[in-house]
C-alpha cells in the first residue's frame, strides 16, 4: 500500500528536557499525526501536523458514550544510533479487535504502521537515549459525530501523539505492594474487558485509590461473577511462579491479551519453563503461599514491560512472596525484553522494527 502522509512542520520546536525530568506522559513532542473519517469518505485525510489542542462539538458522541479506544507502544534508541519499534504490528491488531468490539470502522494496518514511523522519524530526535528512557506512542480513536442519539458514530478522528518519557523504574526495578480487589470488579467476559476502551481504566481508578490510602502500589482484580479468579493487576497482565510452573490467567474475554503478556509467554517457553494458561483461584494462591510453592508474581505491560510483585493483601491476610524481593526468573524476563527492546540483546523473534 502506498500510503502518503502530508507534514505540515512545525515552525516553534519545544525545548527538550532532561531525562531526570521526563516522568511518564507528561512531555509531548512537537508534532502529532491525524487522520479523519466520514460514512462518505471512509479513513482520509492522513497528515503530521504541529502538536495542539483539538476542538470538539459539545455533542460529540465521545464525551456522552464513551466511544473511544487507544494503544500504547515505545519506540527506542539502540546503541547503533537506530530508532526501533517493538512489536507495532500486534498493537495494530489489537487497535482493530478494540475498534470491533466499540463499533468504530478499522483502520487499514499498514496506513496505520506508516503513520506511526512516519511520526517517529519527524520527531526522532525526541527519542531520549538513557536508560531505561523511552519515547511512548500513543494512538487512539475518538467518535465526533454532534449527535446525541444512542448509535455508533458517522465520524472519527484518529490521532497519534507522543511523549519522552523517563526510566519506570528511578531506583530501580523493585517489588510493589499489591491489594486483592473483593469489592470493585474491573471487568467481565462479554463486555469490553479484552479492548482497549478508555471506560475500562476510569473504572479501575477509585480501587486504586483506595488501595494507595492502605499504603498498595495497586489493586489485583478478580472476575465479576465467582469474585474468586485472578485477572489482572491493575492495568496489567499477571503472572505467577508457582513451583517450576509460570502461571497466567487465560484469556476469557475480559482480559486483555497483552503485547507483552505474548512476548513473556513465548521468551519463558523458548527457554523450556513450562507455562500454563488457565483460570486461576484466589485460593490456589493463597495454598501456594502458604505451602511455600509460590515464588515469584509479577505484572506485564507496555509501560514498565515487567513490574515484579513482593506481597498480595487478600481479606487482611498479608502474604511475601519472594521475600519481598524481585525473583530470578523475573529479572531474567525483564533484562532480555528491555534487552531486545533497545538492541542489547538478540532479537530472535523478530520483534523489533526499525524506523
Amino acid at each position: 500500500m502506498n500510503v502518503k502522509i502530508s507534514v505540515f512542520p512545525s515552525a516553534a520546536k519545544k525545548p527538550k528536557i532532561p531525562a531526570s525530568r521526563l516522568g511518564f506522559g507528561r512531555v509531548f513532542t512537537d508534532h502529532m499525526f491525524i487522520m479523519n473519517y466520514s460514512a462518505d469518505h471512509g479513513w482520509h485525510e492522513p497528515r503530521i501536523i504541529p502538536y495542539q489542542p483539538i476542538a470538539l462539538d459539545p455533542s460529540a458522541k465521545v464525551f456522552h458514550y464513551g466511544q473511544t479506544v487507544f494503544e500504547g507502544l515505545k519506540a527506542h534508541s539502540t546503541a547503533d544510533g537506530r530508532a526501533v519499534l517493538f512489536r507495532p504490528d500486534r498493537h495494530i491488531e489489537r487497535l482493530n479487535r478494540s475498534n470491533y468490539r466499540l463499533s468504530i470502522p478499522p483502520i487499514d494496518g499498514e496506513l496505520a504502521l506508516a503513520a506511526i514511523k512516519r511520526l517517529v522519524a519527524v520527531d526522532r530526535d525526541w527519542i531520549p537515549k538513557e536508560p531505561g528512557t523511552a519515547l511512548y506512542i500513543r494512538p487512539f480513536i475518538i467518535a465526533t459525530e454532534p449527535a446525541l442519539g444512542v448509535a455508533p458514530s458517522a465520524e472519527y478522528r484518529f490521532i497519534i501523539i507522543m511523549s519522552a518519557v523517563g526510566p519506570y523504574y528511578e531506583a530501580g526495578i523493585n517489588p510493589v505492594k499489591i491489594y486483592v480487589e473483593s469489592n470493585y470488579v474491573r471487568a467481565v467476559a462479554g463486555g469490553v474487558g479484552a479492548a482497549k476502551a478508555a471506560g475500562n481504566y476510569a473504572a479501575g481508578l477509585l480501587a486504586q485509590r483506595e488501595a494507595a490510602k492502605e499504603g498498595y502500589a495497586q489493586v489485583l482484580w478478580l472476575d465479576g461473577i465467582h469474585r474468586r479468579y485472578i485477572e489482572e493487576v491493575g492495568s496489567m497482565n499477571v503472572f505467577f511462579k508457582i513451583g517450576d510452573t509460570v502461571l497466567t490467567p487465560a484469556l476469557n474475554g475480559s482480559i486483555l491479551d497483552g503485547v507483552t503478556r505474548d512476548s513473556v509467554i513465548r521468551l519463558l517457553a523458548s527457554w523450556g519453563v513450562r507455562v500454563e494458561e488457565r483460570q486461576i483461584s484466589i485460593d490456589e494462591l493463597e495454598r501456594a503461599s502458604l505451602d511455600g510453592t509460590l515464588a515469584e508474581a509479577f505484572g506485564t505491560g507496555t509501560a514498565a514491560a515487567v513490574s515484579p510483585i513482593g506481597e498480595l493483601c487478600w481479606q487482611g491476610n498479608v502474604w511475601s512472596i519472594g521475600n519481598g524481593r524481585t525473583g530470578t526468573l523475573t529479572a531474567r524476563l525483564y533484562e532480555t525484553l528491555t534487552g531486545i527492546q533497545t538492541g542489547k540483546a538478540p532479537d530472535p523473534f523478530g520483534w523489533t522494527v526499525e524506523v
